[in-house]
């Protein structure tokens, strides 16, 4: 592994930034169109039914007001169907497998790694500037995780990762679905409940006896006590789900939605941020690098940016689709 000590005043989540993921300037050039799938021609992965009605969407009580999590406020909503898990690497691989498709880390040739997870013998990474803790390494796609010679084939049941925005699109399309709204994804998050903080509850994951997300335990960005049990993503059934029986709607990897990335403000500061943001696609979820000192982001109503483009080893997704398919099971 990459050792690396890096200064405290890194550690610092000073919330004036978008989140805690980097964003790719890539070659738009590059870019495929993500539709061109055939439209429902896959397997859907195992679904939950919401029920519709009117959702809870943010929170008065935001802890990272810069990006958007208040007021809250109420959606009226249509029953739908959500994967029960993020798309997995297995369920990601069978897409691949009868499309031919190409992810944008694929053809970029590189994606963000976390410095704790890339090997020796991948070799010389750069540091993102912005974010210290972040390496760009050459050949780290959905099916080498961490670079060339680590394969997610060892991993089928964890979730996928290194998949753009469009990435997503696409693979929701073959499934005959598409991604999630805020409101849809938070609906489905809160399991039920009113105005909560997680898909559990209000206690925070350092009160609970048995650990209920895949988050970072210990110094951020040093030490991981992995108290969890994993350094990186777990599977994607790990932990008890939530009462929709849906899991890891906290933790684990950041999870797409269909909604761009848009924040109400008024603050000059908070406008001049959003200028470099424009086109920006919001994220919910955390993932297994936030940390309550650093991207106290683990909670339903934070919110993430990034560009379509981007790719990451903690960026994921799952799927929705209309209510009423048949054979699947229906959660009550």
């Amino acid at each position: 592994m990459v050792t690396q000590s890096l200064n405290s005043e890194d550690r610092m989540d000073t919330q004036d930034k978008p989140g805690c993921c980097p964003s790719a300037d890539k070659d738009p050039a590059l870019s495929a169109a993500p539709l061109e799938v055939p439209a429902g021609a896959g397997p859907r992965p195992e679904t939950a039914q919401i029920p519709g009605g009117t959702a809870l969407v943010g929170t008065d009580r935001p802890q990272i007001a810069v990006d958007g999590e208040g007021p809250l406020r109420r959606a009226k909503l249509a029953p739908f169907e959500i994967g029960v898990t993020a798309v997995t690497n297995a369920e990601f691989a069978a897409f691949i497998d009868a499309t031919g498709y190409v992810t944008e880390a694929e053809r970029f040739g590189w994606s963000f790694v976390f410095w704790d997870q890339v090997p020796e013998s991948v070799g010389a990474t750069q540091a993102v500037v912005e974010v210290q803790w972040w390496r760009r390494v050459d050949g780290a796609i959905w099916s080498a995780p961490n670079g060339p010679g680590t394969e997610a084939a060892c991993l089928p049941d964890h979730p996928v990762v290194h998949v753009s925005w469009n990435d997503a699109r696409a693979y929701a399309r073959w499934v005959g679905g598409r991604l999630p709204s805020e409101a849809e994804w938070e609906h489905a998050a809160r399991g039920g409940q009113a105005d909560v903080r997680f898909p559990w509850g209000d206690l925070e994951p350092d009160d609970i006896d048995t650990t209920p997300c895949n988050i970072w335990q210990g110094a951020f960005p040093d030490h991981n006590t992995q108290r969890d049990g994993y350094a990186a993503t777990a599977p994607a059934r790990s932990f008890e789900p939530n009462a929709y029986g849906l899991y890891n709607m906290a933790g684990n990897v950041w999870e797409w939605t269909a909604d761009a990335y848009k924040v109400r403000s008024l603050k000059r500061e908070v406008k001049e941020r959003l200028k470099g943001m424009r086109g920006y696609r919001l994220s919910k979820g955390g993932s297994f690098l936030c940390h309550r000192s650093y991207c106290y982001r683990y909670r339903i109503a934070a919110r993430s940016g990034n560009s379509p483009d981007s790719t990451t080893t903690h960026q994921g997704f799952r799927v929705v689709w209309p209510a009423g398919a048949k054979g699947l099971r229906a959660v009550s």
